[in-house]
Protein backbone atom coordinates (compact mmCIF):
# COMPACT_ATOMS: atom_id res chain seq x y z
CA UNK A 1 0.00 0.00 0.00
CA UNK A 2 2.63 2.32 0.91
CA UNK A 3 4.95 1.62 -2.49
CA UNK A 4 1.81 2.17 -4.31
CA UNK A 5 1.57 6.15 -2.72
CA UNK A 6 4.80 6.60 -2.91
CA UNK A 7 4.76 5.40 -6.72
CA UNK A 8 1.70 7.56 -7.77
CA UNK A 9 3.39 10.34 -5.73
CA UNK A 10 6.12 9.97 -7.81
CA UNK A 11 4.34 9.87 -11.20
CA UNK A 12 2.44 13.01 -10.59
CA UNK A 13 3.60 16.76 -12.10
CA UNK A 14 6.09 18.70 -9.88
CA UNK A 15 5.57 21.94 -9.74
CA UNK A 16 8.48 24.23 -9.80
CA UNK A 17 9.72 27.40 -8.20
CA UNK A 18 9.25 30.14 -11.48
CA UNK A 19 12.39 30.36 -13.59
CA UNK A 20 13.48 26.99 -12.14
CA UNK A 21 13.18 25.36 -15.48
CA UNK A 22 14.27 21.13 -15.28
CA UNK A 23 15.81 18.45 -17.40
CA UNK A 24 13.37 16.22 -19.10
CA UNK A 25 13.57 12.96 -20.32
CA UNK A 26 11.57 12.21 -23.55
CA UNK A 27 9.33 9.87 -21.56
CA UNK A 28 8.92 12.77 -18.79
CA UNK A 29 8.17 15.34 -21.01
CA UNK A 30 5.44 12.61 -22.98
CA UNK A 31 4.36 11.98 -19.60
CA UNK A 32 4.16 15.52 -18.90
CA UNK A 33 2.41 16.61 -22.42
CA UNK A 34 -1.20 15.96 -21.66
CA UNK A 35 -1.88 18.15 -18.61
CA UNK A 36 0.79 20.98 -21.07
CA UNK A 37 -2.36 20.59 -23.66
CA UNK A 38 -4.86 20.83 -21.65
CA UNK A 39 -4.04 23.63 -19.83
CA UNK A 40 -2.96 25.50 -22.85
CA UNK A 41 -6.45 24.29 -24.72
CA UNK A 42 -8.51 26.05 -21.90
CA UNK A 43 -6.41 29.34 -21.76
CA UNK A 44 -6.29 29.75 -25.38
CA UNK A 45 -10.08 28.85 -25.36
CA UNK A 46 -10.19 31.80 -22.92
CA UNK A 47 -7.99 34.19 -24.80
CA UNK A 48 -9.88 34.02 -28.11
CA UNK A 49 -13.08 36.10 -27.36
CA UNK A 50 -10.90 38.67 -25.56
CA UNK A 51 -8.73 38.56 -28.47
CA UNK A 52 -11.51 39.15 -30.96
CA UNK A 53 -12.76 41.66 -28.77
CA UNK A 54 -9.09 43.76 -28.89
CA UNK A 55 -9.21 43.20 -32.55
CA UNK A 56 -12.58 44.95 -32.73
CA UNK A 57 -11.72 47.82 -31.04
CA UNK A 58 -9.65 51.44 -32.45
CA UNK A 59 -7.44 52.38 -30.23
CA UNK A 60 -9.07 55.26 -28.89
CA UNK A 61 -12.09 53.09 -27.66
CA UNK A 62 -12.29 53.91 -23.71
CA UNK A 63 -12.84 50.12 -23.37
CA UNK A 64 -9.37 49.03 -24.74
CA UNK A 65 -7.25 49.12 -21.59
CA UNK A 66 -9.50 46.59 -19.68
CA UNK A 67 -9.85 44.18 -22.70
CA UNK A 68 -5.82 44.44 -23.29
CA UNK A 69 -5.73 43.70 -19.01
CA UNK A 70 -8.03 41.00 -19.24
CA UNK A 71 -5.45 39.61 -22.04
CA UNK A 72 -3.03 40.07 -20.21
CA UNK A 73 -3.89 37.95 -17.25
CA UNK A 74 -4.74 35.02 -19.23
CA UNK A 75 -1.44 35.19 -21.11
CA UNK A 76 0.41 35.49 -17.66
CA UNK A 77 -1.51 32.66 -16.11
CA UNK A 78 -1.03 30.21 -18.76
CA UNK A 79 3.05 31.89 -18.40
CA UNK A 80 3.07 30.66 -14.79
CA UNK A 81 1.50 27.39 -14.87
CA UNK A 82 4.16 26.75 -17.83
CA UNK A 83 7.00 28.06 -15.67
CA UNK A 84 5.97 25.92 -12.78
CA UNK A 85 5.60 22.76 -14.48
CA UNK A 86 9.56 23.13 -15.47
CA UNK A 87 8.76 24.65 -18.98
CA UNK A 88 10.57 26.88 -21.02
CA UNK A 89 8.12 29.73 -22.18
CA UNK A 90 9.53 30.93 -25.81
CA UNK A 91 6.17 32.83 -26.90
CA UNK A 92 2.45 32.46 -26.95
CA UNK A 93 1.46 29.10 -26.94
CA UNK A 94 4.83 27.84 -27.80
CA UNK A 95 6.72 25.99 -25.11
CA UNK A 96 10.30 24.44 -24.64
CA UNK A 97 10.86 21.05 -22.96
CA UNK A 98 14.72 21.35 -21.50
CA UNK A 99 16.95 18.12 -22.18
CA UNK A 100 20.27 19.05 -21.02
CA UNK A 101 21.66 19.48 -24.38
CA UNK A 102 18.77 21.36 -26.26
CA UNK A 103 14.91 21.53 -26.24
CA UNK A 104 11.73 19.61 -27.28
CA UNK A 105 9.30 22.16 -28.70
CA UNK A 106 5.87 21.85 -28.71
CA UNK A 107 3.69 24.70 -30.25
CA UNK A 108 -0.15 24.77 -29.61
CA UNK A 109 -2.35 23.51 -31.23
CA UNK A 110 0.43 20.68 -32.17
CA UNK A 111 -1.10 16.97 -31.29
CA UNK A 112 2.46 16.28 -30.02
CA UNK A 113 5.89 16.85 -29.21
CA UNK A 114 7.18 16.48 -32.35
CA UNK A 115 10.57 18.48 -32.69
CA UNK A 116 14.09 19.25 -31.44
CA UNK A 117 16.12 22.07 -31.43
CA UNK A 118 19.61 22.97 -30.47
CA UNK A 119 20.18 25.91 -26.90
CA UNK A 120 21.28 28.38 -30.03
CA UNK A 121 18.47 27.74 -32.16
CA UNK A 122 14.72 29.17 -32.27
CA UNK A 123 11.46 27.72 -33.31
CA UNK A 124 12.91 27.95 -36.76
CA UNK A 125 15.48 25.63 -36.28
CA UNK A 126 13.18 23.24 -35.53
CA UNK A 127 13.72 19.69 -36.26
CA UNK A 128 11.73 16.53 -36.40
CA UNK A 129 12.10 14.64 -33.27
CA UNK A 130 12.41 11.24 -34.59
CA UNK A 131 15.34 12.30 -37.05
CA UNK A 132 17.30 13.81 -34.30
CA UNK A 133 16.74 10.70 -32.21
CA UNK A 134 17.67 8.60 -35.24
CA UNK A 135 20.97 10.42 -35.94
CA UNK A 136 22.55 11.20 -32.71
CA UNK A 137 20.59 8.55 -30.28
CA UNK A 138 20.87 11.05 -27.27
CA UNK A 139 20.36 9.61 -23.90
CA UNK A 140 17.56 11.73 -23.06
CA UNK A 141 15.56 9.64 -25.69
CA UNK A 142 16.03 6.41 -23.58
CA UNK A 143 15.82 6.94 -19.81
Amino acid sequence: MVCEAMTKLLSMPQIMARDDPRVFTLAEAEALFPLVRKITQAAHKELEPVRRTLESLVPTHPEIQGVESRYEAVVKRWVGKMERLGLVVKGLWLVDFDTGDGYLCWKFPELRISYYHGYHEDYSGRRPLRQVVEEFDPDWAHA
